[in-house]
């Protein structure tokens, strides 16, 4: 019998997210992210959970290659771009879209000799600081890649900071939309935009032409921050469930200690019971104690440090427990967000971290 831990994919899920996503998007076409093999729900899962999607959004070549090969037809989105001269052949042979956010892209794509154009979204830095051309440079950014007979469709895109909060004490979502507009108006002609991140789409209402919706796909919520909507008020579901089983139980006496470093003592008479789940398999060993699972559908938390392959929780609260009782991590039952904050994180992080070793089958 194998290990008893197993990821559950929900496509159902994906589609109904999906449909969220489009319902806020206000007529906006959709990029589908499914970076980091689809925040590790896998490439082929999220094509067929989000093929109603105009587009799919990554940033690996390889990957975006992958799905034209397992038969994806509409556009395919690098949102980093392209790494080296030699990705470019490869993007116009797919016919994939690339990010344009520096001077060396442009030089890479002036030199290029290429059997068919490119459709590009050049990228504009309106204060996240990380890649793009400032609102001041745009225009020239824009002239240049105008005047390449191989440059297709250009669509200005810009990312976000600070969206999932209500009232940023720095860079507030308005500002960067002025600096969008100053940048976008510079420009000299009307562009296709992309704006819109998961947060962007639900708590701020834009005119965009693309969006680009990440998390919200998947069931989780752009902030994992104390107070912050849960999915489930946004209407989203989950689409990962992590589920094991106890796979040992411990019945120790007050003063007892449990895990490694014997960081916990047990107050009274406890049953600890012992999960087959680990750091290595992607669960976070910073976890706290009291980081909620559930266990035969009863809430109760975890208890001491959690080791390489298992992790111990709490039965006291479920009496009826037993060796084979089966236990959720996250997803149906426990929000993902929930278990992230309690560990000091965000869903993105655990979604992403799944080890291979995992079974992942569709439910």
């Amino acid at each position: 019998m194998p290990r008893p831990l197993i990821a559950s994919i929900h496509l159902d899920a994906m589609q109904h997210n999906l449909a969220r996503a489009r319902a806020c998007a206000r007529g906006a076409r959709m990029w589908a992210v499914v970076k980091a093999n689809a925040y590790g729900h896998g490439l082929e899962r999220a094509m067929r959970g989000f093929a109603h999607a105009d587009g799919l959004a990554l940033v690996e070549v390889d990957y975006a290659v992958r799905l034209r090969e397992l038969g994806w037809t509409k556009p395919i989105l690098l949102l980093e771009g392209f790494f080296d001269a030699s990705d470019l052949p490869v993007m116009a042979q797919h016919k994939l879209n690339g990010s344009v956010h520096c001077n060396e892209q442009i030089a890479m794509l002036a030199a290029a000799r290429l059997p068919g154009t490119i459709d590009v979204h050049l990228k504009m830095n309106t204060g996240m600081n990380r890649l793009g051309f400032t609102p001041d440079a745009v225009a020239a950014a824009y002239a240049r890649l105008r005047a390449m007979p191989h440059i297709g469709t250009i669509t200005l895109m810009t990312h976000f900071a600070n969206a999932d909060e209500a009232a940023p004490t720095r860079l507030p979502l308005a500002q960067q939309m002025l600096r969008f507009e100053a940048g976008a108006a510079s420009i000299g002609t009307a562009l296709p935009r992309s704006l819109c991140n998961s947060a962007g789409l639900l708590l701020h209402q834009l005119d965009s032409d693309w969006v680009r919706p990440g998390i919200m796909l998947y069931g989780g919520t752009p902030s994992g921050a104390p107070g912050g909507t849960s999915a489930q008020a946004f209407g989203l579901l989950p689409t990962m469930t992590l589920r094991s089983q106890i796979i040992g139980i411990q019945d120790i006496a007050a003063g007892e200690v449990v895990g490694y470093g014997s960081r916990y003592e047990a107050a009274g008479n406890i049953r600890v019971g012992v999960v087959a789940c680990g750091y290595a398999d992607g669960y976070p060993r910073h976890a706290p104690e009291g980081t909620p699972v559930l266990v035969d559908g009863v809430r109760t938390g975890l208890i001491g440090r959690v080791s390489m392959d298992m992790l111990m929780v709490d039965l006291t609260q479920v009496p009826g427990a037993q060796v084979g009782s089966t236990v959720t991590l996250w997803g149906q039952g426990m929000p993902i967000d929930e278990v992230a904050l309690a560990a000091g994180t965000i869903g993105y992080e655990l979604m992403c971290a799944l080890a291979s070793r995992v079974p992942v089958i569709e439910a």
